[in-house]
């Protein structure tokens, strides 16, 4: 007889526990890796580590980024590339022009929900006393204006040096009060993903010529993938050690969250409304299906969102687990995920919008609805350059506050809790980019069964067509006219003869 076992109080036959164990094992051991994280850092965390032995013990974390980051240029230049030149010019204009307004849209709800829930939670009111010394933090500012900030945009758009944007991006700087754009370290992704989708294009374009080379870079892309599925392995146990520092590193977690809780709570709600509500109801606005189900085959991605804080760095197993769990077709994941990765920051929105707010009620600054549209339109224009890195989305919120005249020297209360509002944020981006490859995946899908039925219904018209001419042809053939005169004429000849 064939053994069971209990699971959620029905029997399950062995073979199938198997199965569902092997079909699960990496989130299982995600999941796991993050829990046992928690309790591992708890427990160092009253050891007293120094800060050798605190670097030593988050070694394992480090490596886990450190192999991610790796893979994120080969795999975006590849991805890309092989994308867009796989779709013909017709598809990826319409594929596009959807994307982008999809990610604009949610970006902009995202937005609305940020102020909304600020001023109905009012997370700065009555915290006049709290600043940067009282939490015995050192204060940050930025003397870069928000011109300056949206003509870096631009600047990033097209590198001068395509070797030099592997590892830096520009960033405008004051030299006798004029500003320069200069180079800084971090890798330009937003120049490297708009040469990569044009390069693509222009292979396609040449055709033949250009087989050749999207054949490179299709191999290209599947061997990259077959090194993520390795690493991915790697993924439950340098989470543990991730987690676990994370917790180490914590210094009064207790005067931060007392401090700054309001303001903790309306970021993190803002991303559970929008990430649990707005995300899933507009996917089961276009496809009819269940967002639920299609979310749950990315446990493994969500769970490496939270605990890296890093859209980019989540962008390899979530390639991975949108093809293989969710089925999304190959040219539309690896050419939207990796642009929604750069230009898609939902979660980085909404609680941009609420620190924004949240400085001017700090400073007891009453908002007009002229600064409150601005907060709504530079959060959405700014995120598209948000980096997809930790603490990437604070650098944005300095051009908000510059945009509506509130000082930046209170940035750094944003970034004692940034670790933690960081992570819900990182998830909420990475569910947007996640749902709207799904939405697009079945708009494809739609137009090819459209694009069939068109052809089959010419086909249809062109055989009846061909059968028609052939009836027409036969009734009018001098061979078939001769026969039946012949065969008309042959009664009287027997008669005759008779």
């Amino acid at each position: 007889m064939e053994k069971k076992s209990e699971i959620n109080g029905h029997a399950m036959p062995s073979s199938a526990l198997t199965r569902f164990l092997s079909r699960n094992l990496l989130v299982i051991l995600t999941v796991s890796g993050v829990l046992v994280g928690v309790g591992l850092g708890m427990l160092v965390r009253g050891m007293n580590l120094s800060k050798a032995q605190m670097s030593h013990f988050a070694f394992p974390g480090e490596m886990l980024l450190r192999m991610l980051k790796m893979i994120i240029l080969p795999l975006v230049v590849c991805s890309l590339v092989s994308g867009a030149a796989s779709l013909d010019t017709r598809s990826l204009g319409k594929l596009g022009g959807i994307a982008v307004a999809y990610f604009l849209v949610t970006t902009l709800i995202a937005s609305g929900i940020g102020v909304a829930l600020a001023f109905i939670i009012k997370p700065g009111v009555g915290a006049g006393a709290l600043n940067t010394n009282s939490l015995g933090l050192e204060s940050v500012s930025s003397n870069k204006e928000t011109t300056d900030s949206f003509l870096d945009l631009a600047r990033n758009l097209f590198p001068s040096n395509l070797v030099a944007a592997a590892f830096r991006s520009v960033s405008a700087t004051q030299h006798t009060s004029v500003p320069i754009g200069t180079e800084a370290d971090g890798m330009n992704i937003l120049g490297l993903v708009l040469f990569a989708m044009m390069f693509g294009v222009a292979l396609r374009i040449l055709g033949e010529e250009g087989e050749e080379l999207i054949r490179f870079f299709n191999a290209f892309n599947e061997a990259t993938m077959v090194l993520v599925s390795w690493i991915m392995w790697y993924i439950p146990f340098g989470i543990m050690f991730l987690v676990g520092s994370k917790i180490v590193e914590m210094e009064d977690v207790v005067l931060l969250v007392t401090s700054l809780g309001k303001y903790i709570f309306a970021s993190i709600l803002g991303h559970i409304i929008h990430g649990g509500i707005v995300l899933p109801l507009i996917y089961f606005a276009f496809t009819r299906k269940n967002p639920f189900s299609f979310l749950s085959g990315l446990i493994t991605p969500f769970t490496t969102a939270f605990a890296t804080c890093s859209s980019s760095a989540t962008l390899p197993s979530m390639i991975k687990c949108v093809e293989e769990n969710n089925g999304v077709d190959k040219r539309i994941s690896r050419f939207i995920l990796p642009i929604g990765a750069t230009v898609n920051m939902d979660g980085a929105a909404i609680f941009q919008c609420i620190a924004a707010v949240f400085i001017a009620q700090l400073n007891n600054t009453e908002l007009n609805a002229g600064q409150i549209f601005t907060i709504l339109v530079t959060a959405t224009a700014s995120s598209v350059g948000a980096a997809g890195i930790p603490a990437g989305g604070i650098i944005t919120i300095a051009i908000i506050l510059e945009a509506i005249g509130l000082p930046t020297n209170d940035l750094s209360l944003m970034l004692a809790v940034d670790w933690i509002v960081d992570r819900t944020t990182t998830v909420v981006n990475v569910e947007g980019d996640a749902l709207g490859a799904g939405i697009l995946h079945h708009i494809n899908q739609l137009e090819m069964k459209k694009h069939q039925q068109e052809v089959a219904e010419e086909l249809e018209e062109v055989k009846v067509e061909s059968v028609a001419n052939v009836q027409a042809e036969e009734e009018t053939s001098p061979l078939v006219m001769r026969q039946t005169k012949i065969l008309e004429g042959m009664p009287e000849a027997i008669e005759s003869v008779l």
